[in-house]
């Protein structure tokens, strides 16, 4: 079970809230159907006990507030609309309330300039972060010592997360999902959510210690070499020999870096790949799973399934049902 904080105050705006907060209610669900228990409890964290004004004059009522004394798994920091210095970042009971869950482990994430928070609080001292392109130019002034990164939505580093937009932040808590309780219950939830607006994770971060930035050469040209063979049969033994390790070492080392073994490294590969063909080609299932190094259509559908949640044929649907919809009025 995670507990999961949603910090509301005045003039937040609506959709960083209540976003994040749909996508894990909707795990809790789909988790509710399979196991028939909840997964995670959200609560809306106040800065004291009185009703907030979001944007679009939408009211929430907190559960608790910041001298509630309770302790979260997982944090959401909103974006404010118009200047974040309008609102609270500089109160010392919001900073200190963060410093404290973010020494006991506790992931927090800001969707857009919600990051002004984080940074107040100190703990992008020294750390990536990203914020919403309009406030670029404010925040790096404000911030010296934070590393922004302009050209990513998300950022990572260790138990802090930024996110440059609402749907960016919405990548992220699919993410979150994924690593929390599993893929099917993620990419179930995607589905739910126009999965044709979600970007992966992987491809849209900047993350302190990924496993695509490391410093092991042998393990990125191996990962090199598999991301420009993907349909080529994986031989582990022969990849191995030429990155001049043994295949025990090898599978060591790969596994350490990118958090998965040879094979399923692959096969995440070429997941990513038939998605991206299933929504902007016009090639056939069977095609697409030859061109992901799949010659059997069958076994290509069964592993498809088992990692998006849907058939082939239904996942390009519901990605492209938006797509080329025709007006009919």
């Amino acid at each position: 079970m995670k507990h999961v904080a949603l910090l509301a105050f005045n003039d937040a705006l609506a959709t960083s809230i209540s976003l994040p907060n749909e996508l894990l209610t909707a795990a809790n669900s789909v988790s509710r159907r399979d196991k028939r228990q909840p997964i995670m409890h959200s609560e809306f964290i106040g800065l004291d006990p009185s009703p907030i004004s979001v944007s679009g004059g939408m009211h929430i009522l907190p559960n608790a507030d910041l001298s509630s004394g309770k302790e979260y798994d997982l944090i959401i920091v909103p974006s404010r609309w118009r200047h974040p210095h309008r609102g609270s970042p500089t109160r010392t009971d919001v900073q200190q309330w963060l410093k404290e869950h973010a020494a006991r482990g506790a992931e927090i994430c800001a969707v857009g300039n919600g990051s002004y928070f984080l940074a107040e609080a100190g703990l992008l001292n020294g750390q990536v972060a990203t914020t919403h392109w309009h406030y670029f130019d404010d925040f790096a002034a404000r911030y010296p010592q934070v590393s922004l990164q302009r050209d990513y939505l998300i950022t990572q580093a260790d138990n802090i997360y930024c996110t440059g937009s609402v749907n960016s932040a919405a990548d992220l808590i699919i993410h979150l999902i994924d690593r929390y309780w599993g893929p099917s219950i993620a990419n179930r939830v995607a589905q739910q959510f126009s999965p044709e607006s979600r970007r992966p994770f992987s491809r849209n971060s900047y993350r302190v210690n990924r496993s695509d930035l490391h410093r092991d050469e042998v393990i990125a040209l191996a990962q090199n070499w598999l991301a420009r063979n993907i349909a080529t049969p994986l031989n582990i033994p022969e990849l191995a020999k030429h990155s001049g390790l043994s295949e025990r070492s090898f599978h060591r080392r790969f596994r350490q870096i990118t958090g998965l073994p040879p094979l399923q490294y692959l096969q995440k590969l070429r997941i990513e790949l038939a998605q991206d063909l299933l929504q902007n080609s016009n090639l056939s299932v069977e095609e697409i799973g030859q061109q992901c190094g799949y010659s059997d259509a069958s076994y290509f559908c069964r592993l498809f399934k088992q990692h998006s949640s849907a058939s082939p044929g239904e996942y390009r649907r519901a990605v492209r049902r938006k797509l080329f919809e025709v007006d009919k009025k």
